[in-house]
């Protein structure tokens, strides 16, 4: 059917002209009917997707730029046969522990040489493990590693697109990894 007469109206779904039965008929068959919903709820969840990334605070991106770190963090020693830093167990919980702090050292948050694999007893019940886990260091890296990691750093304020980047950066890594 053609839009030459004056009475046809466009369906909003397929676009094809059609005489309508009431004047608030917008579709021309059940078929695209039944299909204006689901465009509809497609469109609302992007925007709805949109709007929350949008009003999504700093500290939320923060926090999936570290889970994405520590994923990749884990991924990465689990690939080279690693296991915990601190004891060398390789069975349990794996967590990514950091030699340093995130609340004494912010700045060293995602540095890759402050992190590493460690078990859930040790990260979580040992708080860490720090004796063990900075000889462990000192075998892996050297004197001068843990020298400068110990040693004072720029603070660091990461800002929206940072996060955004790190968190690209890592998932990318993380999945090359698997």
């Amino acid at each position: 059917m053609s839009l030459s007469a004056a009475t046809d109206k466009p369906c909003r779904v397929c676009k094809k002209g059609f005489l309508p039965f009431t004047s608030t008929q917008v579709v021309c068959s059940v078929g695209c009917a039944r299909r204006i919903p689901v465009i509809n709820r497609k469109a609302e969840k992007a925007e709805l997707k949109r709007r929350k990334e949008a009003a999504k605070p700093r500290s939320k991106w923060l926090q999936e730029a570290q889970h994405a770190f520590n994923a990749w963090v884990r991924a990465r020693d689990k690939a080279a046969g690693h296991g915990c830093i601190s004891c060398g167990t390789k069975n349990g919980k794996e967590n990514a522990g950091h030699y340093l702090s995130v609340g004494a050292r912010p700045e060293l948050r995602f540095e890759p040489l402050n992190v590493a694999l460690q078990c859930e007893r040790c990260n979580t019940y040992l708080h860490g493990n720090l004796i063990a886990y900075r000889q462990a260091l000192l075998i892996c890296y050297g004197p001068e590693v843990v020298e400068w990691l110990e040693g004072p750093h720029a603070p660091k304020k990461y800002t929206i697109p940072d996060l955004k980047q790190i968190i690209a950066t890592y998932r990318a890594k993380a999945k090359e990894l698997e």
